[in-house]
């Protein structure tokens, strides 16, 4: 048995861009961020941060679109998915992206 599956917890990084295919479904794609704070060797506490392209469609596009901007929590529920296609020089070219299935909105500032 397989299993594809992410939650991640973390602040929108970028205002999300929402489009529609050309069979009218909507796509909402944005940036976010997580952050991990740990100790190093020394004893300093460090703090890393991590950024994930977060794609969703349908429904979810709508609803992220409406109430998601730059700064807001959000968790998303997905799967790892990686693309590729040739970019304008013939090189091929990839993107991994979380394919949200589910989404919960942060508490409102």
């Amino acid at each position: 048995m397989n299993l594809n599956k992410v939650f991640v917890l973390g602040r929108v990084a970028t205002d999300p861009e929402t489009r529609s295919t050309t069979a009218g479904q909507q796509v909402c794609s944005f940036r976010m961020v997580t952050n991990r704070v740990f100790t190093d060797a020394a004893g300093q506490k460090q703090e890393k941060a991590e950024f994930h392209s977060v794609v969703l469609w349908r429904r979810l596009a709508e609803i992220a679109s409406q109430y998601l901007t730059k700064g807001s929590l959000v968790l998303i529920e997905g799967r790892v998915e990686t693309r590729s296609w040739q970019d304008n020089t013939g090189a091929k070219r990839f993107r991994t992206e979380i394919v949200g299935e589910r989404m919960q909105l942060g508490p409102k500032s």
